[in-house]
C-alpha cells in the first residue's frame, strides 16, 4: 500500500472516530508524536496512553475531518478540522496540520502545528 493510500486509510478511521484504531493500526512501535514545539512523546504504549487521555477529557467531538492532505513518498500533511466540547462544557474548534513521517507503511514520526490559543477559546 503506498503512503497515500495509507494516509486514506487514516483519514478514515479518524473521521470514523476510532482514533485508538488508527494509532495501532498506522504507528510504528517506535514512533513519535509532538505538539507544536513541546518535547515528543515516543513509542506506541506512550501515543496510545496520550490519546486515551485526550478521549476522557471530551464529551462530544462534533466534528472530526481532514479539510486536505497531501502526500508525497515517505511523507505527508494533514488540515485537521476538529470541533470538541470537553467535559467541563468548553467548546473549540482545533484546527491543526499533521506532518508525518513514514516507513514501511507506519508512521514513524508526527509533529502537530496550531495556533496554541484555540484550545484555550470558547
Amino acid at each position: 500500500m503506498s503512503t497515500r493510500e495509507s494516509v486514506e486509510k487514516l483519514i478514515q478511521l479518524v473521521e470514523g472516530g476510532e482514533f485508538l484504531e488508527a494509532i495501532e493500526k498506522f504507528y510504528a512501535v517506535d514512533a513519535s508524536m509532538q505538539e507544536n514545539g513541546q518535547a515528543p512523546r515516543v513509542g506506541l504504549p506512550a501515543l496510545l496512553e496520550n490519546e486515551r487521555k485526550a478521549l476522557a477529557r471530551f464529551k462530544i467531538i462534533h466534528q472530526k475531518r481532514a479539510a486536505s492532505y497531501v502526500a508525497d513518498g515517505d511523507r505527508a500533511a494533514i488540515n485537521w478540522i476538529f470541533e470538541i466540547t470537553e467535559q467541563s462544557g468548553r467548546r473549540y474548534i482545533l484546527d491543526e496540520i499533521a506532518y508525518q513521517e513514514w516507513r514501511d507503511g507506519k508512521i514513524v514520526r508526527e509533529r502537530f502545528y496550531y495556533d496554541p490559543p484555540q484550545r484555550t477559546a470558547g
